[in-house]
């Protein structure tokens, strides 16, 4: 089994890519998302592993429907499909053109968050612990056979990008373990208990607003659950402004939720619901650039102030 078309599209599906390459499997084809308008001026941008395949000398191949446009893959007489991160889901005519079937790296352990943002509900929820998983792809999401998984420890103040970043790596040293076994017959899949299923849908706009009321633990996950996207938010002044970056404070406060009760050089403290806090660091008011609160404080003259609330207005 030396023969893999490979289908991916964000920054995640790169190490993989890469490490198949690496390993030196045969990748006649790297399948990825259409390119797609960006920034304020809409231009027309390659997805990550488009980028990275070209840098290897790999043709690439952006059907929009891929349940339409499927034939060129056909064509590559591939052993095996892995995919990481595609974006669209595989049609059953495909799922069984390869000899040894297709694959996915996901970014769970299954049947635990199946769905396009994983790595966000991970932290979101508050898990110490979360790993990826490869498996069979069948028509329904995330549903296929276990193959193998690993699991991958989540720090108290990863990201969403440092814990994506983990993952990626976990996910191709995993993929290189499990492609000899496969080859071999030697795994035995294992059927996913669809009793402890659950769902980690992309993530909605509602979910970035942070609700000053929950308890500062649920305000820090939603913090670090969505940097660096999309980013939580708050308003101030009625308007909004992002927080990159705060830290749990575990001394009791006096104050309503959202009150900033204390203000110092570095940052600010704002109660929560639990009466403990969150200390914020770094913010991006609206129309500026990402800064510390130590260079808002220097420099904006709708200054933070004690006694005055965040949150406190209709929001956008």
């Amino acid at each position: 089994m030396k023969r893999i078309v490979f289908m991916g599209t964000p920054d995640f599906s790169v190490p993989i890519l890469e490490a198949l390459v690496k390993a030196d499997y045969d990748i006649p084809l790297v399948v990825t998302q259409p390119d797609r308008p960006k920034g304020r001026k809409k231009t027309l941008t390659a997805s990550p592993v488009k980028d990275a395949a070209e840098k290897l000398g790999i043709p690439v191949f952006q059907p929009e429907k891929l349940k339409h446009d499927f034939q060129p893959i056909i064509d590559c007489q591939p052993d095996l499909i892995v995919t990481a991160a595609y974006g669209q889901i595989l049609p059953a005519e495909l799922l069984q053109v390869p000899a040894f079937g297709c694959i996915n790296v996901h970014a769970s352990l299954l049947p635990e968050l199946r769905g396009g943002a994983p790595i966000h509900y991970a932290i979101l929820q508050g898990k110490q612990e979360t790993g990826v998983t490869i498996m069979y792809m069948v028509e329904k999401l995330d549903a296929g056979d276990i193959l193998t998984q690993k699991k991958v420890a989540i720090a108290d103040n990863d990201t969403v990008g440092k814990l994506h970043d983990k993952l990626s790596l976990a996910g191709a040293d995993l993929l290189l373990e499990t492609l000899p076994k496969l080859a071999d017959h030697t795994i035995i899949p294992q059927p996913q208990n669809e009793e402890l299923a659950t769902f980690a849908a992309n993530i909605k706009r509602e979910q970035e607003k942070i609700d000053w009321s929950n308890s500062n633990d649920v305000v820090y996950n939603q913090i670090r659950g969505l940097n660096p996207w999309p980013v939580a938010f708050t308003t101030y002044n009625n308007k909004p402004m992002k927080i990159w970056w705060g830290e749990p404070d575990h001394q009791e406060y006096q104050g309503q939720p959202g009150e900033i009760v204390r203000v110092d050089q570095d940052g600010f403290t704002v109660v929560c619901g639990n009466q403990q806090a969150i200390y914020v660091k770094e913010i991006q008011p609206a129309g500026k650039k990402r800064m510390t609160v130590a260079q808002y404080l220097r420099g904006s003259a709708d200054r933070i102030k004690t006694g005055t609330k965040m949150g406190d207005t209709s929001d956008e």
